[in-house]
């Protein structure tokens, strides 16, 4: 099950500078627009130390942890819903991801010129989110034309629905107001996904600040993060220990990249469960919700088709028992069938035909 986050901004706020901290992948970063045409996409995985202290205790011979996919997005600019700076080209490239980060310049320096010759972060998020709004009452209105046609002269209740539940998303974009910014029934969501809209996708915005301001108190808004791409690009050269130690010495507990990976596989409603033997101990992604044959079904579609039982047990309580069968002498392993939600932290062993 892969998932992906596309990175969004205006161009020159540090966008490839933080996804080659990201993947430690190079990509070019150059001192003007649209040097970045086609997306970047890198693998990153994510932090989990509960996956080195299950593997010390069955001796695994490798440890394999989750992982969520970014894709680095060239820069919007002003007019991109109508095709300036290729806007359209950049904009089919966001509607294939599951969640946007737009990162935000918050950080002055005169050799790296702004697209709108100053540093304004606020002005900057709602000059992107409109662009995405003004895409999405796009895509909307040629959906209502459609939808239209296929109505005339039919009471088809589903197609009326749709109708429906389209207008709505209609008027908050004629508000110019992002689709996420209420809640939807999964019904809804089902329906407006299906259109592939942008704003109806959950969004993270991240903002770019200077070296020389980290450690300080910064007055952003709820539901944001704030990150130096300059400093992560260098920590990302470092080995995890020199890492570890300059992080130390900065005061600060956890690299701005943990926890913005950290924060996309929550804003994505993602948990993981784990899997581990002397093999391997493994992290599997599913949404929170889940059930376990479809959990099993992540491992191998035949594990979900012929499922039977599972066993299960929290992570921390495997590690308490020691090892697997302690585990289930002391009546710590549960046995669970097709009804039982995966829990995050939950150890699984899968019974199938």
């Amino acid at each position: 099950m892969s998932f992906s986050l596309g990175i969004v901004g205006l161009p020159n706020v540090g966008k490839s500078t933080l996804f080659q901290a990201l993947t430690k992948k190079k990509v070019e970063a150059a001192n003007y627009p649209f040097c970045t045409i086609a997306p970047n996409v890198g693998i990153v995985t994510v932090p989990d130390n509960r996956l080195d202290k299950l593997a010390i205790m069955s001796k695994s011979a490798k440890i394999i942890p989750t992982a969520i996919e970014f894709v680095d997005i060239a820069g919007l600019v002003k007019g991109a819903s109508e095709g300036e700076g290729l806007g359209n080209k950049f904009l089919s490239h966001i509607r294939e991801v599951d969640a946007i980060v737009q990162v935000i310049r918050s950080f002055e320096n005169k050799d790296v010129v702004h697209v709108h010759g100053q540093i304004n972060p606020e002005e900057d998020k709602q000059v992107i989110n409109l662009e995405l709004v003004l895409a999405d009452s796009e895509t909307i209105s040629k959906h209502l034309e459609k939808l239209n046609k296929q109505l005339k002269g039919s009471t088809d209740k589903i197609l009326l629905r749709e109708k429906d539940i389209v207008n709505q998303a209609k008027s908050i974009l004629e508000n110019n107001a992002l689709l996420n910014s209420r809640e939807w029934s999964a019904e809804e969501h089902k329906i407006l996904k299906k259109i592939n809209l942008l704003t109806i996708k959950p969004i993270i915005y991240l903002y770019n600040i200077a070296e020389n301001t980290i450690g300080e108190k910064l007055n952003f808004p709820e539901n944001s993060l704030a990150i130096c791409a300059k400093l992560e690009a260098e920590i990302a050269e470092l080995s995890i220990e020199e890492a570890q130690k300059y992080l130390q010495e900065l005061g600060i507990k956890k690299s701005g990249l943990d926890n913005l990976i950290t924060a996309s596989y929550q804003l994505l409603n993602l948990i993981t469960f784990i899997t581990t033997g002397p093999e391997e101990t493994k992290a599997w992604t599913v949404i929170n919700g889940t059930k376990a044959p479809q959990a099993a079904g992540v491992i191998h579609t035949d594990f979900e088709k012929g499922f039977i039982r599972a066993e299960v047990i929290n992570w921390q309580k495997l590690l308490e028992a020691k090892n697997w069968n302690q585990a289930k002498e002391k009546g710590l392993i549960r046995m669970e069938g097709k009804e039982y939600i995966i829990q995050d932290g939950d150890t699984v062993h899968f019974h199938f035909n």
